[in-house]
């Protein structure tokens, strides 16, 4: 992901404010390749942004609101690097429960990547290969695929020996 533009109204004219990458990125070093990039966010207000405003820099939580949305990549290192002797999952769990909140602590921990969110998820494949996994089954996904969650329990799986990107926007909703 090398740009971001956010179109906005400056003195009643529009324009579009450049940034050069995503300002706020999440790389865990104790998962080496799982990167999370917070591109946008609004809270269930969706006060429009003004030039030099980053709403990316001020989610607190990464599973929105009611009627809130954040939009982010997520980078999916192969699923080998969590059967390496070097992983250790609780230094992992640890580092991830400080770097996504809201996320984190959904996860379940008697079925390692599963999770439920109260949101509605719109996913495109950006790069890569991505398994679904369900409840009843998996399914294969590939660059350009997509797929809406519905507040679905799941599970992303990289089974390839090279990394996986997706898109993801939430949109927050009632439980």
């Amino acid at each position: 992901m090398s740009q971001r533009i956010v179109a906005v109204e400056q003195d009643g004219k529009s324009t579009t404010d450049p940034q050069v990458s995503p300002s706020r990125v999440i790389s865990l070093q104790h998962t080496p390749g799982f990167s999370t990039s917070v591109l946008w966010a609004t809270d269930p207000t969706v006060t429009p942004a003004v030039l030099g405003e980053d709403a990316a820099l001020a989610v607190e939580s990464l599973h929105p609101a009611p009627g809130g949305t954040v939009f982010m990549t997520i980078t999916f290192p192969p699923d080998t690097v969590y059967f390496s002797e070097s992983y250790d999952p609780a230094r992992a769990g640890a580092e991830y429960a400080e770097n996504a909140p809201g996320i984190a602590e959904r996860m379940e921990l008697d079925a390692p990547g599963f999770h439920r969110t109260d949101t509605v998820d719109y996913v495109i494949v950006l790069d890569g290969e991505v398994i679904l996994e369900t409840d009843l089954g998996e399914t294969v996904l590939r660059q350009h695929d997509f797929v809406v969650q519905n507040a679905t329990r799941h599970a992303w799986r990289n089974r390839t020996d090279r990394p996986a990107t997706i898109a993801v926007m939430l949109i927050g909703t009632h439980s």
